[in-house]
């Protein structure tokens, strides 16, 4: 069974080993990386979430609490390990009715796997990210 666990001193070692293919590497931080941001990003009320099936960590994602509107979990990172890609794993906590993420025009493999899970380009470009497209699901 698929759950999200919380990240903690005890299986924090297990989500710093995960990693993705090397065509994959540019488009998001390392686990490790996650983990430090999860931990600077602590006063926005990030969260770093460990993703487990059957017992074995295939995952990671660095979410946080986006307030203003739309109000909705803001997805930062979202990695699943390579030994584990392909099998569609994602579950939903459901605080709010939605979550948003922003990925680079050229991730062509994420863009496929966020449109397929059902998420929908807002059409909005961050200043920030030019070459970003953002994308929300609705639960």
């Amino acid at each position: 069974m698929l759950k999200l666990i919380e990240v903690n001193e005890e299986n924090w070692t297990g989500v710093a080993r995960l990693s993705v293919n090397e065509d994959q590497k540019e488009f998001l931080d390392s686990a490790v990386g996650i983990l430090a941001r999860g931990y600077a990003y602590r006063a926005c009320r990030a969260r770093v979430i460990g993703i487990e099936k059957d017992g074995v960590i295939v995952g990671v994602a660095l979410v946080k609490d986006l307030d203003e509107e739309p109000a909705c979990y803001d997805l930062q990172q979202f990695m699943i390990d390579r030994r584990y890609q392909g099998k569609g794993y994602l579950k939903k906590e459901r605080k709010y009715d939605c979550v948003e993420v922003c990925v680079k025009k050229t991730a062509a493999a994420a863009l496929c796997v966020y449109e397929k899970v059902g998420f929908v380009d807002t059409g909005y470009i961050d200043d920030d990210a030019p070459d970003s497209l953002n994308f929300m699901y609705h639960f």
